[in-house]
């Protein structure tokens, strides 16, 4: 039986491809064609690509036999203002798929986002009963959250899939990223900074009581969170839901770039710089996943800590594979 994939071309998509190669799981993987052609993909078997444009031509037409649909694919930029694009690529797309999974008894796999707690003054609980409080602070969380509420308010044990998940990933850093520009990883941006400059510019803090460098984000490594998707389908019956997936640790922007110049055998050498005007208003100055919930159904997780992930990660980088 077969994977779906949406977003396979992706980030966190072609991490999970990698996986499915080295466990010989067979896939049908959707994205753009251009994004299947990245250099980053090199080794991969995507299996049988399908245009993203065409996936409902493709679903309803040939009809697949598939073992479950891991949907992964959306337009993840922050400052994406186009709200009708969102609402297309984002929050109706993901609704189609759902659709098709349920009506064809399919297990549902989502990623949903931790841009959804907006400022997180509401906290960052998983508890479904409140997520219908948050507010985000930029249209593509609410893109996300309004997925997430859909979902939510059509689990009546009759619309949905016989198994579903969804979970909010916090800040993930890892291979395969580059492509996202402005949108990588602090971490991917560090090593190229220092690779450049020899120095990391981090955002200084426009906030009282918080010294610049001390902005706080709860960064989990790729291969953990694959490592969380590969364990949950591997499972007979998973917990329906939506789960916070982070490592439950947050830790300052200072950390993460002394961390990226130790495992590039460097003394740090930071400076601060403001943070840009069109971003200053959204952003945020704490994420902690709460992960007592999905600590409650995935007992064994271990997740690496920031400065594993990042001396792996580096590691691959100076590889470059």
């Amino acid at each position: 039986m077969t994977y779906l994939v949406t977003g396979a071309a992706g980030f966190i998509g072609a991490r999970f491809v990698e996986e499915c190669n080295f466990r010989d799981i067979p896939l049908v993987s959707v994205d753009s064609h251009e994004a299947f052609k990245r250099e980053e993909h090199e080794g991969l078997d995507f299996g049988l690509k399908i245009p993203r444009d065409h996936i409902r031509y493709f679903l309803y037409r040939e009809r697949p036999e598939l073992k479950a649909i891991i949907h992964l694919g959306a337009c993840t930029d922050t400052t994406e203002m186009d709200i009708d694009y969102l609402l297309r690529t984002n929050s109706m797309y993901s609704q189609q798929l759902w659709e098709f999974a349920t009506y064809n008894r399919i297990p549902f796999i989502y990623a949903s986002s931790a841009a959804t707690y907006g400022d997180g003054l509401s906290g960052y609980d998983d508890n479904e009963k409140r997520l219908h409080r948050l507010q985000p602070l930029n249209p593509y969380g609410q893109s996300k959250h309004d997925f997430d509420k859909w979902v939510l308010d059509g689990d009546d044990f009759q619309f949905c899939p016989p198994m579903w998940a969804g979970f909010k990933f916090f800040n993930v850093y890892g291979f395969g990223e580059r492509h996202k520009g402005r949108m990588s990883s602090m971490v991917l941006q560090a090593y190229d900074q220092i690779k450049e400059t020899g120095k990391v510019r981090l955002f200084r803090s426009h906030r009282d009581g918080i010294r610049d460098g001390h902005q706080k984000r709860d960064f989990i490594y790729v291969d953990d969170v694959i490592s969380v998707l590969s364990w949950t389908l591997r499972q007979k019956r998973f917990k329906r839901g939506i789960f916070n997936l982070g490592t439950g640790i947050a830790r300052t922007y200072l950390d993460l770039a002394t961390a990226v110049f130790r495992a590039l055998g460097k003394t740090p050498d930071i400076e601060f710089i403001d943070t840009p005007e069109d971003i200053r208003e959204q952003y945020q100055y704490l994420t902690e996943a709460r992960m007592r919930k999905l600590r409650e159904y995935y007992t064994a997780m271990q997740f690496f800590t920031l400065e594993q992930g990042i001396k792996q990660y580096v590691k691959r980088l100076e590889n470059g594979k």
